[in-house]
């Protein structure tokens, strides 16, 4: 009787987070992400916080890459360029080439 009890007990908490998960997953608060990021053709790469309420986003659009100002008036897209063109650069050459755009 007390083992019929157990597993009736165990068979409802699973019960009850299975539909958890699926009132979650309906209200697009859970989400499941892919273990590789192949065949993705939009992929967040790297967010960089401001401020509270101030942030840049470098985002990859295929075989382009975004980087994208965040506020509290909305997004702005502030550069759009090859992807190629980011990955060929060293980091030293890249943070030189920002430096000298900043000027």
């Amino acid at each position: 009787m007390e083992t019929i009890r157990q597993m009736l007990a165990v068979g409802t908490v699973l019960l009850l987070l299975a539909l958890m998960l699926w009132y979650l997953r309906r209200k697009g608060l859970a989400r499941f992400a892919r273990a590789t990021g192949r065949g993705r053709t939009l992929q967040a790469v790297e967010r960089v916080n401001l401020s509270p309420q101030h942030s840049l986003h470098l985002v990859r659009l295929a075989d382009q890459g975004l980087l994208v100002g965040i506020s509290p008036a909305g997004c702005t897209l502030l550069e759009k360029f090859a992807w190629e063109s980011l990955e060929s650069q060293s980091p030293a050459d890249a943070a030189r080439e920002v430096r000298c755009a900043a000027v």
